[in-house]
């Protein structure tokens, strides 16, 4: 056997020394590794190295990873790769395991540092902590390259071993140091005597600090002050009351706010919240209520129950003796009159009183007996009884007639039966106060806008709708109260009860109780806002319910006149003027091309039909307000129509009470000017104002008046004489047949008007049209130059144009007359 070992073994060393005859490449040598792992001879891992020239295992790449890990303590995944040659990938992902699978080693940032490593930088860190005192994580973080919570996070558990020290807030302090500032806010805590906020505190102590340690010191936290507190405060070495975590009590502030709020309460028997806010007492109800249970929390005191009863007894007093009193006078002058209304509703006499009517609360702070209230409401009641119905009152009903009806909307000319009352009220009581010699203004003498809607019926007549009452009347059988409520049937309950009151002003009432109580004055109560205005607004719906019947027919006779002139003035308007005048104007778009005859146009419709319209609404406008203001009319005067010049159609605009005569005036300035559509809106914004209703022409409606106006005009034209009136007539006749519009035209536009018929028109009727407007001019040139002079030869020319003119006649009526009628 040993010789075959030696022979083996020479065989092999003679193997070794011979010298190949065949060299393989690294080619050859990658392919036979290759193979081999093909095979499964070499069955573990290989990896290249970056030179490609060598082989290595991952365990050997651990091993040599490992190994530079302990040599450095702190490597870079990317300077091992480098230092190894490896590639990247496999020294990361080898990286990784080691880091895994060993407790002692992090990877952070791409980079493996072992414990070992921090410890040697927690003892540098404890050296220079140990030379300046205080270090902040962020320097720290900044020198290391890394992130200051992993400084925190490495630093906590090596705290007080390796590092002799204090971790708060983002810096690290020696303990030495820690004590020196506990010391300081121990200091300023026991200085503190009244309540602070810390962050005050802290702030101060932070720029002392600053001061002490200079440009080398580090900034403190307040979280790093707040902390010392709260131990201190832990540890019972300062003694007080923490709320919020900011707000500090001192012990001592508390016992002398504590025996402050005793000593008041136990004295006066009540204390004020605002006395506790000085005191610092946050929540002054809460406070007291835990303190004195059986006290009672009010608006702005807190009261004793003795306080209540005081107050009761002498409300018991005054009203079993018919009389009144004020709270405020028995309680302290600290309370408030919501304070007096609240302790009030805690009186068992007053709520005894207030149940059985024996009893009244007024202005929060006064209780009236029912008997003192009755007293005065007869006295004032039976001395109106004595009084002229409108004459002694009027002076202070128009006051506050003219004060509500400047507060009110301006659309007040609608038909409402409010405003039909109002203007009855105030007509009748402006006429009254002009034949007592009152020295009021007319103009100031205007209807209430609120008065008199409940007065036109009894408290018990319900409100008739609107629409109902429409249909069913007949005639002149319906009662005058009843067209009234025809158009306020839409009124609420509470319009009506609110515009009752308004009829007697708080200053007349107040004057009247002044002089039929003398002890009002006498005990100082003289001012409105105590018991005088509540007693007046009070006793006001009485009074006026007493004598609102003896009013009734006064204003029913004037309110049936407003409503009755309104309505005549919503039926002109909307039988004729606004209806033709939007059917007049759709015929102005015919011309907008001709610039000239179209402000002829626009220029004839405003000075014909809108200042008929105008000059009525005018008229019936100034006839109401008359009436309103106490000026005798006579409405037979308005079954006319009337003419007006421009001047008195401005005087009667401005005579109009604002701002309907603005309105006014800019409808007469658009009547003279040169666009239909101007005046148009002028005029729906005065209606508006004065609450009339303006139609709409819609189509059904204007067939109906285009039908209506052709078959007048054509009435007009069989029975027309004059030649000259006669062709304005048969071009707007043909302008209805043609176009379907019905043209106003003036004298000067009619050959415009003919000339665009040429193309509607056969030859032999256009010839007609344009002889018989020829021979019209020539009649009417030669009418203007004549002298009146009988030897003159134009007035036979004249007569023998006319003849002309009369023999074409029947030719031109012939053009509308035989086609509108069939």
């Amino acid at each position: 056997m040993d010789e075959e070992l030696v022979e083996l073994q020479r065989q092999f060393e003679f193997a070794q020394q011979a010298k190949s005859s065949i060299r393989l490449s690294e080619r050859n040598v990658v392919e036979l590794v290759q193979k081999l792992q093909q095979l499964q001879i070499i069955d573990f891992d290989l990896l290249h190295t970056v030179s490609g020239k060598e082989y290595i295992t991952p365990e050997q790449l651990r091993l040599e990873i490992v190994a530079e890990i302990k040599k450095l303590g702190r490597v870079s995944v990317i300077d091992l790769a480098d230092t190894i040659g490896v590639d990247l990938y496999y020294v990361e992902k080898q990286s990784q395991h080691i880091v895994s699978n060993d407790s002692s080693l992090m990877l952070i940032n791409g980079e493996i540092i072992s414990n070992s490593y921090w410890d040697i930088v927690a003892e540098e860190i404890n050296e220079r902590l140990q030379e300046c005192s205080q270090i902040a994580l962020a320097e720290l973080a900044a020198q290391l390259q890394v992130g200051s919570e992993l400084i925190a996070n490495v630093l906590e558990p090596r705290l007080g071993t390796l590092v002799k020290g204090r971790l708060e807030g983002g810096q690290l302090y020696t303990p030495a140091y820690v004590a020196r500032v506990n010391a300081m806010v121990r200091g300023a805590a026991r200085g503190i005597t009244v309540p602070m906020n810390l962050s005050a505190l802290w702030s101060s102590l932070q720029l002392l600090l600053h001061e002490m340690d200079g440009a080398s010191g580090v900034a403190v936290e307040s979280s790093f002050f707040q902390t010392l507190f709260n131990g201190l405060v832990k540890d019972g070495e300062i003694l007080g009351s923490l709320r919020a975590g900011v707000h500090w009590t001192p012990t001592v502030f508390a016992i002398a706010q504590k025996e402050s709020v005793d000593s008041f309460f136990s004295q006066n028997s009540f204390i004020s919240y605002d006395l506790l806010h000085k005191l610092g007492i946050p929540q002054p109800i809460q406070y007291l209520q835990s303190r004195y249970p059986e006290g009672i929390p009010l608006v702005t005191v807190f009261v004793h129950p003795s306080m209540i009863e005081m107050l009761d007894s002498a409300t018991e007093d005054a009203i079993e003796r018919g009389s009144w009193i004020d709270s405020l006078l028995i309680l302290p002058a600290s309370f408030g009159s919501q304070d007096a209304s609240k302790i009030l509703s805690l009186c068992r006499s007053v709520q005894v009183a207030l149940k059985s009517n024996k009893a009244i609360l007024l202005g929060e702070s006064f209780v009236v007996s029912a008997g003192f209230v009755k007293d005065l409401f007869d006295r004032m009641d039976k001395e109106m009884e004595t009084l002229n119905l409108f004459g002694h009152s009027s002076s202070g009903l128009r006051d506050d007639m003219h004060a509500t009806k400047e507060a009110k909307p301006r659309n007040e000319l609608s038909s409402s039966l409010t405003e039909s009352n109002e203007i009855g009220n105030e007509i009748g009581a402006s006429k009254q106060g002009f034949e007592k010699g009152s020295k009021k203004k007319k103009g100031k003498s205007a209807g209430n806008a609120k008065t008199g809607a409940v007065e036109t019926s009894p408290d018990n007549q319900e409100p008739i709708p609107a629409k109902l009452k429409k249909n069913q009347r007949k005639g002149k059988d319906a009662s005058s109260l009843q067209m009234l409520d025809a158009k306020s049937g839409a009124k609420k309950e509470s319009d009506k009860k609110k515009e009752e009151n308004l009829s007697l002003s708080e200053e007349w009432l107040i004057q009247k109780i002044m002089l039929l109580v003398p002890e009002f004055e006498e005990q100082g109560m003289d001012d409105p806002e105590t018991i005088l205005r509540p007693l007046a607004n009070h006793l006001r719906p009485m009074l006026h319910n007493s004598w609102k019947e003896r009013r009734k027919v006064a204003l029913t006779e004037y309110a049936q006149r407003i409503k009755h002139l309104l309505d005549n003035l919503q039926r002109k308007i909307d039988e004729q003027s606004f209806l033709n005048m939007q059917l007049y104007e759709k015929a102005l778009d015919l011309f907008e091309d001709d610039q000239s005859t179209s402000v002829i146009l626009h220029r004839h419709l405003l000075r014909t039909t809108a200042t008929s319209m105008m000059d009525t609404l005018l008229l019936n406008l100034d006839m109401l307000n008359k009436l309103k203001t106490g000026i005798e009319v006579d409405e037979s005067q308005n079954s006319e129509p009337a003419s007006l010049s421009s001047g008195e159609r401005l005087t009667l605009a401005k005579s109009l009470p604002e701002p309907l005569s603005v309105k006014a005036v800019a409808v007469v300035e658009a009547s003279e000017g040169k666009q239909v559509e101007t005046f148009m809106t002028a005029l729906r914004d005065i209606a508006e104002e004065s609450g009339l209703t303006l139609k709409k022409l819609d189509k059904k409606l204007e067939r109906t008046l285009l039908h209506s106006y052709r078959k007048d005009l054509t009435s007009q034209v069989s029975a027309e004489t004059d030649p000259v009136s006669l062709l304005a007539k048969v071009v707007s006749l043909l302008y209805i047949q043609v176009h379907n519009k019905a043209l106003q035209a003036p004298g000067r536009a009619i050959f415009v008007a003919v000339s665009r018929l040429k193309d509607k028109l056969d030859d032999s009727a256009y010839k007609i049209l344009m002889d018989y407007h020829s021979a019209t001019v020539t009649l009417l040139a030669l009418m203007s130059a004549a002298t009146g002079d009988d030897e003159d030869c134009t007035s036979d020319r004249i007569l023998s144009k006319r003849e002309l003119l009369e023999g074409l006649m029947p030719a031109l009526k012939g053009l509308v007359v035989s086609t509108s009628q069939s």
